[in-house]
């Protein structure tokens, strides 16, 4: 069994107004990963991604291409030691 991690995320680029929230719900929620997305007031999108090691760094991963209007300039992750409620999902 993969050790349960969880981080935080922020990406920059061109990642508002291009589907990117509801694109990384979707990717985290097929790989069965708990946590939220959401834009912020800088332009970035932020995230908190929790479950399986192997999953996270694989949705990381996934971070830095996005969806087809998207354009990353960077993925900065750092480590979460608080619990994440189960799920994925658009926060406000």
């Amino acid at each position: 069994m993969t050790k349960r991690v969880a981080i935080r995320a922020s990406v920059t680029g061109r990642v508002q107004g291009v589907g990117f929230r509801a694109w990384t719900c979707a990717e985290a929620q097929a790989r069965g990963l708990d946590g939220w997305v959401r834009n912020e007031g800088d332009g970035s999108v932020a995230a908190v991604i929790a479950g399986p090691a192997d999953r996270v760094a694989g949705m990381v991963r996934a971070l830095w291409s996005g969806p087809p209007a998207a354009r990353v300039d960077a993925v900065q992750t750092d480590p979460l030691s608080e619990d994440v409620a189960a799920g994925f999902r658009i926060s406000r």
